[in-house]
């Protein structure tokens, strides 16, 4: 079974929104961290307008793309797991930025089905922007 793209409005494959026209608030978060946060919002957002292109080109990372066959395909996967998804909302509850300042973890909450499902999101720096890089 495929995860929810629920987190999608978050990550992938696998802050309190819906999934018509909202927004996630960022505003809790200050720094590298709101940077993290935004990086999600941004996706929620993508998510929201189903923009595989934005997803794939700007919200994912490199590795995260490759994983999925490259920027086509990873278009094509988007474009499938956004077509299962019943709900978009999702709230970022925490930011945890690694030493190196290169990587971050981001602990998430979607409703899957009627029920609340924690995740953690792990991003990645690349060319000075937060980008997804896995859903576990």
């Amino acid at each position: 079974m495929r995860r929810p793209l629920a987190l999608l409005c978050l990550p992938l494959s696998g802050l309190a929104l819906s999934a018509c026209a909202s927004t996630t608030s960022t505003a809790a978060f200050k720094g590298q961290q709101h940077e993290v946060a935004q990086t999600l919002a941004n996706l929620q957002s993508h998510a929201t307008a189903a923009e595989e292109k934005k997803i794939c080109g700007e919200d994912l990372a490199l590795a995260a793309i490759r994983r999925l066959g490259g920027a086509k395909r990873c278009e094509a996967a988007i474009k499938s797991q956004l077509a299962e998804v019943d709900s978009l909302e999702v709230t970022v509850e925490s930011v945890q930025i690694a030493s190196d300042g290169t990587s971050a973890t981001a602990e998430a909450v979607s409703v899957h089905e009627g029920k609340k499902r924690t995740s953690t999101v792990a991003l990645v720096k690349e060319g000075g922007k937060w980008r997804i890089s896995a859903l576990g």
